[in-house]
């Protein structure tokens, strides 16, 4: 049961991932746009200003699930790397159990009522020619904290049955 969990788990922050990079390349597109267009025909253009914003910290939301299963979050390295494989997967079992699932919870309790008010509101941009819908972007912050939360759990349960099984052995 637990490692069907984990196997879906997986699954979907790779399918995020991948499709966070389709996005960070149409980021830098628009980036390179925006900064040609801005530069060259002195056209410049609140909304994709403002788009490029958004397309980043969608990014960054979204992809921190899977950033998680790939092991690429910062951690203190020089102190981790010396330790034994075993006392590794301890400490990040009691990292995602201690810190990060509480925090997740923590972000997401606190998050959705504050997407909710923005939504309620139909909050856009508050600059002229800027973006409709900014509650969509902040409708980012729960559900990407919900898929590190998933990934937290799946990370732990599998240091947990690597740990077991490492004793049984």
């Amino acid at each position: 049961m637990y490692s069907k969990f984990v196997r879906l788990v997986d699954q979907l922050n790779d399918w995020v991932g991948k499709g966070v990079a389709w996005l960070a390349a149409a980021m830098v597109a628009l980036t390179v746009y925006d900064v040609g267009a801005r530069y060259l025909l002195k056209a410049g253009s609140v909304a994709l200003q403002e788009l490029e914003w958004h397309l980043f910290a969608v990014n960054f939301l979204i992809a921190a699930g899977w950033v998680l299963k790939e092991g690429g979050h910062v951690r203190v390295d020089l102190i981790f790397i010396r330790m034994s494989p075993r006392l590794q997967q301890i400490v990040d079992l009691v990292g995602s159990i201690l810190l990060c699932i509480p925090f997740c919870v923590l972000v997401i309790w606190t998050s959705i009522p504050f997407v909710e008010s923005s939504m309620s509101m139909g909050e856009g941009s508050p600059d002229p020619g800027g973006l409709p819908a900014r509650y969509v972007l902040k409708a980012m912050l729960p559900l990407g904290f919900g898929l590190v939360l998933l990934q937290a759990v799946s990370e732990a349960l599998k240091k947990a049955m690597l740990l077991k099984s490492r004793k049984e052995a």
